[in-house]
């Protein structure tokens, strides 16, 4: 049976360094560096002498090897196929051949300096773990993304017509900018100078400044959403407690369920390498479809689950959605369902009323297609990032039809009593537990998901940097891999169990963490992006002597420049930019005043560390 620390100690992670010199040199310690030269040590990501110019020299020429390299091979692929698509994402991927000595985890030669390391072995090295193909990109951007239980709420508080239009117009634009992340990652990630998140992509744009912004919002962003999934899934874990017709009560204490998913988080997040949640990922879009399934099932043959919704949004008449909805106060006077071509009446919308009931369902459609922070990390292990597009595309197309047939359907059945959390909405008890159990599952291995690389990201940029933990990769950092995943838990844990609202607290974190990743940050790096390299002149060259770019002037002339040369893109990104940060404000205020209402009087039972459950009415 594995233990914790045999999880975190076994293995090598493609998207941590694979050396712990590397760290040393990018921090300037090459005294650090131990038993040679690795090559993969001398990638320096975050040299502030490096221009954004020599980053664009060296993806040019590593863009062009992979053309090449590809041109090659093509005739030797399998015709395309369900079965091999399948097949592939089981497999290992295309190893590519590496002619320097592999030592564990680490590819070595006898250079004692990077200057006379041959570009072959750059090469080699920069390419020795990347070897997922765009089938398997399709997979992790489906598990990112997809999470149509909160479709048919959205469809609850904005109407059908609004419903669509949003959800395809969001839809549209998250494509737009995972379009952006790719074409800026094509243009600045090289053999020599690997990207591989976020933060190093905003910290070759725009500098050290922004580099720290990113990665402090992504670090807030994973662990809400990890405390987002333990509230969902304790919320699910507490609706199989109280039973049939509510037999058991309240079921067992509500925080004590969320502690129960905390608990198996940190278990399952002492898997420290991202290549052993690769079945673990296709099993997690299985119980997504099949929990959809189920739900939308129970949904066109049974009632809503009024006791739910009773006590999560209207336990009082002294709320809009209790007063118009339960005019007794109680579950048992719920009026008939109905639905809305357009935005829902006066208390007929459970985030709230008016522009606040429809913001709230703003919120979970941008929540819906977060997943462009990821992107970057994703391009970082293909063999072959010039075939992204198509993972992405196709990712897309299949997620949108998801959320829409999905939506549609349920809230068709079950109007304005549809929970924000759709098994959750159902009645039969043997099949909502069915749901619930598989849901649960899926849940788990998402925070997991999201809590490997949220930590990842602290741990890099924060305990490294400032308080010089060894590296991961090192056995002293995989033991405290098992010491880090606990806390973050915790953390994630105290977060949920405080703010015990799934509806309201996941649009808080769509509209402020999901929504800036997916819409506003793109459009910004792309604006950044484009300015500069319209600012490169004809007359200026990369010296193969120095290898270094050389720059005629610089300052505001050079980036005024940038501006004109690529006025109208620029322009319309500047919009973008401005748009999303509105929508996101916007959807930050109410979220936030429907989570003042839902613990005010006559909101949810719940309270913030109660052993009350929001399920029992």
């Amino acid at each position: 049976m594995a233990t914790p620390a045999n999880l975190a100690l076994d293995g090598g992670d493609p998207r941590m360094e694979k050396n712990p010199g590397e760290y040393a040199l990018d921090h300037g310690h090459e005294a650090g560096l131990k038993n040679g030269f690795s090559i993969e040590a001398a990638h320096v990501h975050n040299d502030t002498s490096i221009l954004f110019e020599e980053y664009l020299h060296y993806a040019e020429i590593t863009r062009a090897e992979e053309r090449a390299y590809e041109g090659t091979t093509i005739s030797r692929k399998e015709p395309f196929s369900l079965g091999g698509l399948i097949k592939n994402r089981f497999s290992k991927g295309h190893q590519h051949t590496i002619n320097a000595t592999v030592d564990g985890n680490q590819i070595v030669t006898n250079h004692n300096d990077w200057t006379t390391v041959t570009d072959v072995e750059w090469r080699q090295a920069s390419r020795a773990t990347r070897t997922a193909s765009w089938g398997t990109v399709f997979f992790l951007i489906t598990t990112d993304i997809l999470g149509p239980s909160a479709a048919p709420w959205a469809f609850a508080n904005t109407g059908y017509g609004p419903g669509v239009a949003l959800y395809t117009a969001f839809g549209l634009m998250a494509s737009i900018s995972g379009w952006y992340v790719w074409g800026v990652f094509m243009q600045t990630d090289s053999d020599r100078y690997p990207l591989r998140d976020f933060g190093q992509a905003f910290f070759r744009v725009y500098g050290q400044g922004m580099r720290h912004v990113i990665n402090v919002l992504q670090s807030v962003q994973m662990i809400m959403l990890v405390a987002v999934l333990i509230l969902s899934e304790g919320g699910k874990a507490s609706q199989i407690s109280i039973g049939r017709n509510g037999a058991n009560g309240n079921g067992l204490c509500f925080v004590i369920c969320l502690l129960i998913i905390a608990l198996l988080g940190m278990v399952l997040g002492q898997i420290r390498t991202l290549q052993r949640f690769g079945w673990l990922a296709n099993f997690s879009v299985l119980t997504t479809v099949a929990v959809a399934f189920i739900a939308i099932g129970l949904s066109a043959t049974d009632p809503p689950n009024y006791a739910t919704m009773w006590a999560s949004f209207g336990a009082t008449v002294n709320v809009p959605f209790g007063e118009v909805n339960f005019p007794d106060g109680t579950a048992a006077s719920h009026i008939p369902i109905r639905t809305f071509a357009g935005t829902p009446p006066y208390g007929y919308a459970s985030g709230g009323v008016g522009f606040l009931g429809s913001f709230q369902g703003i919120n979970n459609i941008i929540y819906a297609y977060g997943g462009a922070m990821l992107f970057f990390n994703l391009l970082a292990e293909m063999r072959n990032p010039w075939d992204f597009w198509k993972g992405m595309i196709v990712a897309d197309i299949f997620i949108y039809l998801v959320y829409m047939f999905f939506g549609i359907f349920q809230y068709s059945y079950q109007g304005q009593y549809t929970f924000s959390s759709a098994i959750q909405s159902t009645t039969p008890f043997n099949y909502r537990t069915a749901g619930n159990v598989l849901a649960i599952i899926g849940g788990l291995i998402a925070a997991a998901l999201y809590g490997n690389i949220g930590i990842k990201v602290i741990y890099n940029n924060v305990l490294m940097e400032l308080f010089h933990f060894p590296p991961l990769t090192s056995k002293k950092g995989k033991l405290l891999w098992v010491v880090v995943v606990p806390v973050y838990w915790s953390v994630a844990y105290i977060i949920a169990t405080a703010v015990p609202n799934i509806g309201d607290i996941s649009s808080l974190v769509g509209a402020f963490c999901i929504g800036n990743f997916t819409y506003t940050f793109p459009a910004l790096l792309k604006l950044g992006f484009d300015i500069k390299k319209g600012a490169m002149l004809p007359e200026e060259h990369f010296d193969e002597a120095t290898k270094k770019y050389i720059r005629l002037d610089g300052g505001f002339k050079r980036f005024w420049r940038g501006y004109k040369k690529t006025f109208l893109l620029s322009t319309l990104n500047i919009l973008y930019f401005l748009a999303s940060l509105v929508v996101c404000g916007l959807g930050c205020y109410a979220a936030i005043m429907a989570l003042i209402s839902a613990f005010g009087a006559g909101g949810t039972t719940a309270t913030h560390f109660s052993c009350t459950s929001p399920f029992a009415g």
